[in-house]
């Protein structure tokens, strides 16, 4: 089980660090407050929602696949199912 931690360090851009037993790694994310608004409705805050995208993709590959450096608008490229899943949550 991943631990992730999720500050946000701008208006859009967060800041995520991804521990597991098999260390940890850092990833800057922007988040167009558009899609925050479209698709993070369901979560309590931004930084709820981020971490529940993490989730989402750490459900899908290991954490060292995970870009350092992306949008969220990124995932849906990787993973067509990620905006329906993401908003139903």
């Amino acid at each position: 089980m991943s631990d992730i931690e999720v500050v946000r360090v701008g208006d859009e851009l967060f800041r995520v660090k991804v521990r597991d037993d098999g260390g940890e790694t850092h990833h800057d994310v922007t988040v167009a407050t558009a899609d925050l608004e479209r698709l993070g409705g369901p979560y309590d805050s931004p930084e709820d929602f981020v971490r529940a995208c993490f989730a989402f993709l750490l459900e899908r590959e290991p954490k060292e696949s995970i870009l350092r450096e992306f949008d969220l608008r990124d995932i849906s490229r990787y993973f067509p199912e990620f905006e329906r899943e993401i908003a139903a949550s």
